[in-house]
């Protein structure tokens, strides 16, 4: 059986900006919340980013956290299936 080859991102002259994972995370998290809180008040939906975002290991930033709070809670509720 052959070895299999050793992956290094450094070779490639770090293809990946720093702080990438934590994007990830928020991204996964504003995504989240704005399927789940859509259309409710923005310090709810504030609350409720913040919460995840520490659950996940993010430091909150709390003028993205507004921004994104904003704009969720200026969706329109999804409707309820069952």
């Amino acid at each position: 059986m052959e070895p299999v080859a050793s992956i290094s991102l450094a070779r490639y002259g770090g293809s990946r900006p720093a702080g990438w994972q934590a994007q990830v995370r928020i991204d996964y998290v504003v995504n989240k919340v704005a399927q789940s809180h859509r259309g409710q008040a923005e310090d709810q939906v504030e609350k409720a980013i913040h919460e995840q975002l520490r659950a996940v290991g993010v430091v909150p930033n709390n003028r993205q956290i507004k921004q994104y709070a904003t704009a969720i809670s200026a969706l329109s509720q999804l409707p309820r299936h069952g």
